[in-house]
């Protein structure tokens, strides 16, 4: 009787641990597939952000290449603007930079 209740309680054994390992093969499958879930997702979201950077960046090209008229004629004003304030700054200090040169030359040191 008992070796029948160790023959018992080895069968009982054995059941659990495959019972065991059915669990652990469960979850190890489970975990496998939520990993592979996740890196589509993840590669998903990498597609859709490399998209949105790319098209921002075919915005940008567009838009600097495009208005290539307007930017050389913004340069263009801004160039001439910057030549007349250096008119204006010469012609206000011209008469000074003469009376120091005249004032230099002219003197004797001995």
């Amino acid at each position: 009787m008992e070796s029948n209740r160790g023959q018992n309680g080895i069968q009982l054994l054995l059941g659990a641990e495959q019972e065991a390992q059915h669990i652990v093969n469960v979850a190890r499958n489970a975990k496998l597939a939520r990993l592979k879930q996740a890196k589509e997702e993840a590669e998903k979201e990498i597609a859709e952000f490399r998209a949105q950077i790319e098209l921002e960046f075919q915005r940008k090209v567009l838009e600097s290449s495009g208005d290539s008229g307007a930017n050389v004629k913004r340069l263009e004003q801004e160039t001439e603007a910057k030549i007349r304030h250096l008119k204006t700054e010469a012609a206000r200090i011209s008469y000074d930079v003469i009376q120091m040169l005249l004032k230099h030359v002219t003197t004797v040191k001995n």
